[in-house]
């Protein structure tokens, strides 16, 4: 046919013309072929978050990076520099964990307790009080005392804390019988029968809430004195003598007008009552009676004011706590030597904080008092729990209640060694116990051997263990003002796990009002620098 062409001449299809053009252009990895620059891994575009206010003008094509910004502002994303805001209190009251609490885990000089110091800030912001029961180095002192706090020094010569004192208890009970009669006298003056109705319900109530705080008062003071005996003993009292100092407890409550002391305990065992020959099985002779209580008062005098303990728990307390303020115990007197006197004072000052946010808390259902919520601090956990047999048990049972008891908590050690070094396989099973039911889990800088024994509480993957692991590199050397200074790369950073999920990868940010406040080397600097 005139103008055909052969079958060679025709003109290339349209997918030939394509194929051709997609051939000349780099793939989405780039030019494929050896020595052509192709990526093997490309790495994903960082993702940001906004409000619809910040980033109006990119509406509606930003995406959210997931990270949390709920609660106190922590600092960023180590990989995408996405802002990063969260507490144990915010993330419970918005369902995000099932527990107020945190659990930090991290080497020393890694920054723990500037993280702890930096949520306690801002906390106390949004009017949550923190109670520093305990501090030893001290890491708080300065924090508290900038937030007009109080300051309760504790130890050897420097203070002394009761702990036969019922603190608020009685003060808080005889309140609640006053409010409970109130409420009854007022439920016969109306003439509205279902008003009447409601008015005897709160007396009951108050009578309830008065009752349970003086038997949990009794129940602190006899769990005190024996965890003290405990730590001077190295172990547990026997059955009969702590059924001894039970029963001596209640003697003294209804012999004495006045706060008991220790060694008003001492006497009452003296002086052999009845009750207590019965306990002692003395069978009518004093010689067996004696024998029976000579170790328990032997203890008993160690911490009269006659042993290592000194005075500190044989005088009236000094300075009871306020909690209408944020509080520290300051134990930095207490040498690092001491170990079992910086155990005793640590139990002792949770006892106390705990025991007093129970009185408010009973006081503000009945009425008589706002409700309040506090953060509670429970820093160099390990001490403690060294420091004697049975001493799992006691801190086990001053945290379970976190939850019911309105009250955040935040306990801190440095590395799962900590806990897997108790002596007996139910003790350590109970310390892991401590970082499973926590809320978070936030883990600094860690060695390698730790993964392991971390695993058993909450679950890492490898690469978040590669993560941590890579943080407690020691690092390089640099010079800073013409000295030598180690450059960390894990000071500071952290990573937040809750239960299962991927953990979020945080480098702490700090205001320049908060620098002076987390210095913990002051004594270390010349005095032209300050």
């Amino acid at each position: 046919m005139f103008g055909s062409k052969t079958k060679h001449e025709r003109t290339p299809s349209s997918t030939t013309k394509i194929a051709a053009a997609v051939a000349r252009r780099p793939g989405l990895r780039g030019w494929r072929g050896r020595g052509q620059g192709e990526a093997v891994y490309v790495t994903a575009a960082d993702e940001w978050r906004g409000t619809s206010v910040q980033v109006c003008g990119l509406w509606p094509f930003v995406g959210g990076s997931g990270t949390p910004i709920v609660g106190v502002p922590i600092g960023i994303h180590t990989d995408t520099g996405a802002p990063f805001g969260g507490d144990p209190i915010s993330w419970f009251m918005h369902g995000m964990i099932n527990n107020p609490s945190m659990f930090v885990l991290g080497l020393p000089h890694y920054g723990k307790s500037t993280l702890v110091r930096h949520i306690v800030l801002g906390l106390a912001g949004r009017g949550i009080n923190p109670l520093i029961l305990g501090d030893l180095k001290p890491d708080y002192v300065d924090l508290i005392h900038a937030l007009d706090g109080q300051i309760i020094s504790l130890g050897p010569g420097r203070g002394h804390l009761n702990v036969l004192d019922p603190g608020e208890a009685t003060g808080a009970a005889v309140r609640l019988l006053a409010s409970a009669e109130e409420h009854r006298a007022n439920a016969h003056r109306v003439t509205d029968q279902e008003a009447a109705a409601q008015l005897v319900a709160a007396a009951v109530k108050a009578e309830k809430l008065a009752e349970q705080l003086m038997a949990d008062s009794h129940n602190r003071r006899l769990n005190m004195i024996t965890a003290l005996i405990t730590i001077v003993c190295n172990a547990k009292p026997s059955a009969h003598e702590e059924s001894l100092i039970d029963r001596a407890l209640h003697i003294l409550d209804e012999r004495l007008d006045r706060v008991p002391l220790i060694g008003d305990l001492i006497e009452v065992i003296k002086d052999a009552p009845d009750e207590l020959r019965a306990i002692a099985l003395d069978r009518g002779d004093m010689s067996r009676y004696l024998d029976a209580t000579d170790q328990l008062r032997q203890s008993l005098y160690s911490l009269d004011g006659s042993g290592r303990f000194s005075d500190m728990f044989s005088k009236p307390t000094d300075q009871p706590m306020d909690l209408t303020k944020p509080v520290v115990f300051d134990l930095s007197g207490i040498s690092d030597t001491q170990r079992d006197i910086q155990a005793a004072c640590l139990l002792a000052c949770w006892s106390t904080g705990f025991a007093t946010v129970q009185v408010a808390h009973a006081l503000a259902d009945a009425g008589l008092e706002p409700r309040r919520n506090y953060f509670v601090v429970m820093d160099e956990l390990w001490r403690a729990l060294r420091s004697g047999e049975g001493m799992v048990d006691r801190v086990d049972s001053l945290t379970r209640l976190n939850r019911t008891e309105g009250v955040g908590q935040a306990m801190i050690t440095h590395t799962m060694s900590d806990l897997e070094a108790l002596p007996t396989e139910s003790e350590r099973m109970k310390a892991r116990g401590f970082v499973e039911r926590s809320g978070m889990v936030v883990c600094g800088a860690l060695p390698g051997a730790e993964m392991e024994k971390l695993n058993q509480a909450v679950t890492l993957s490898r690469a978040e263990q590669a993560r941590l692991i890579s943080w407690a590199d020691p690092g390089s050397w640099t010079d800073v003002g013409g000295s030598r200074k180690r450059v960390r790369p894990g000071l500071g950073k952290f990573l937040f796990k809750v239960g299962g999920r991927p953990g979020v990868p945080v480098a702490l940010k700090l205001t320049s009002v908060e620098e002076s406040l987390h210095d913990t080397n002051k004594r270390w600097h010349d005095e032209g620098e300050n």
